[in-house]
């Protein structure tokens, strides 16, 4: 089987890697995909969705998984093209996609099918939003469309909010788009994340990420600097009642609203003290838990996902390893408010006890590798119990270095409840 990943990110790393590790050995290939990448798939040589699909079908691909969100929603959306040309597509059409590209639009989901969510006002201007606001802190602001993970922030004060508002208003940093105003929630956060086949679904190993640049989260807010993921995450009993109240009613709301659903759906989750309640919608995996979880998949997720992409969700084909995985992200000078290039990575020939997924890096030659980005690299160990997979996972980190790198060395070590 030949298969196309779409994307360049360390997820797509890793789901290229988890997808060429399935038993039938698929030939693989990635659009638009990253050096790193092409060590274990071939380029696609495409300019866009529309000669990316034209390639596909000319090229009898069997398989097109979608990595990055953007190209779900960007023209008339890359499974609504896949389907037009026969080509078998995990992952979700435009309309559905709209969960994640619009945070109003999955709001009035939620809203509208009784799912447990925080409270919150659409706004298109900025005196409106501060209206809405109304001087009531701590808040949480969102900006309705995509933001590469940066879009969301939680102001505990006046000026946090100011801030983030002016990048939104002033400085368009996201591009034209209006900020929903939420309430403020408490609790720790949890990521689910559910293979969903029409009205069928299978939910997979639970994942915790660090949005936080700094240890004990602190500092601002990035696009994941780490993650942790098990089935021992969350208490059976818990998850029992997420599948129940969350992500059932999400299927379910799915099919009652003809939005065509095959592909990844990740539930950003806050444990309240009233219960879970969701923060987001993702129509893919998360970035860097889909790091975190990939290691811990075993079966033919190649097949697995054709399956899904035709119509049949057969969870026979994987199953899940009970132990831990620790993810720890490496960083470039200056991220997140900018990203270095350059910086020549040192030590990845000497991490044995880890995989390596490169996010933001590119290949000098056939030589050394150096910095491309923010997130630069995400090293993961897996260990039979949470201890073991955060020794592995820090002592392998401890190897690799570049200027100005950035990490937290609290990754997995902080209990679940923090």
């Amino acid at each position: 089987m030949k298969i196309v990943v779409v994307g360049k990110g360390g997820r797509e790393h890793a789901l290229v890697r988890a997808l060429a590790e399935s038993p039938g050995r698929p030939e693989m290939f990635c659009f638009p995909g990253s050096d790193a990448i092409f060590q274990l798939a071939q380029p696609v040589p495409a300019d866009g969705l529309e000669s990316l699909v034209g390639w596909m079908k000319e090229n009898d691909i069997g398989l097109c998984v979608a990595g990055e969100e953007s190209y779900l929603v960007k023209g008339e959306g890359l499974a609504n093209l896949c389907e037009r040309a026969g080509i078998p597509c995990w992952g979700p059409h435009l309309q559905s996609a709209q969960l994640e590209a619009s945070k109003e639009f999955a709001k009035t989901f939620l809203e509208r099918h009784n799912i447990p969510t925080a409270k919150a006002v659409a706004c298109a201007t900025l005196d409106e939003t501060v209206a809405a606001i109304g001087g009531k802190y701590p808040t949480v602001l969102k900006f309705d469309g995509l933001a590469a993970g940066k879009g969301v922030a939680v102001c505990l004060t006046e000026p946090e909010a100011t801030a983030f508002l002016d990048e939104v208003f002033a400085q368009n940093r996201f591009g034209p788009g209006r900020v929903l105003v939420e309430d403020f929630l408490t609790g720790p956060e949890i990521s689910i994340f559910a293979a969903i086949v029409d009205d069928h679904y299978l939910i997979f190993t639970p994942a915790r990420d660090y949005k936080r640049l700094g240890e004990a989260d602190a500092g601002p807010n990035t696009g994941g600097m780490g993650a942790v993921a098990s089935r021992r995450l969350i208490p059976a009993e818990l998850l029992t009642e997420i599948e129940r109240g969350i992500v059932g009613p999400t299927v379910s709301g799915l099919r009652k609203d003809n939005l065509p659903y095959r592909g990844f759906l990740y539930f950003g989750l806050m444990l309240t003290p009233e219960g879970p309640k969701v923060i987001e919608y993702n129509c893919r995996f998360g970035d860097p838990e889909c790091q975190a979880v990939m290691p811990l998949v075993k079966g033919d997720l190649a097949s697995f996902c054709l399956a899904g992409a035709k119509g049949e969700l057969e969870p026979g084909l994987i199953s899940f390893d009970e132990g831990w995985s620790v993810c720890v992200v490496l960083a470039s000078a200056g991220y997140p408010e900018t990203s270095r290039s350059g910086d020549v990575i040192s030590g990845l020939d000497a991490v044995e006890t880890a995989r390596i997924y490169h996010a933001g890096t590119k290949r000098k030659g056939q030589g050394e590798w150096e910095t491309n980005g923010g997130r630069v690299l995400a090293l993961v160990a897996r260990g039979e119990t949470r201890d073991e997979a955060v020794t592995n996972a820090h002592a392998a980190t401890d190897l690799v270095s570049f200027a100005g790198m950035q990490r937290r060395r609290d990754i997995g070590i902080c209990n679940f409840e923090d």
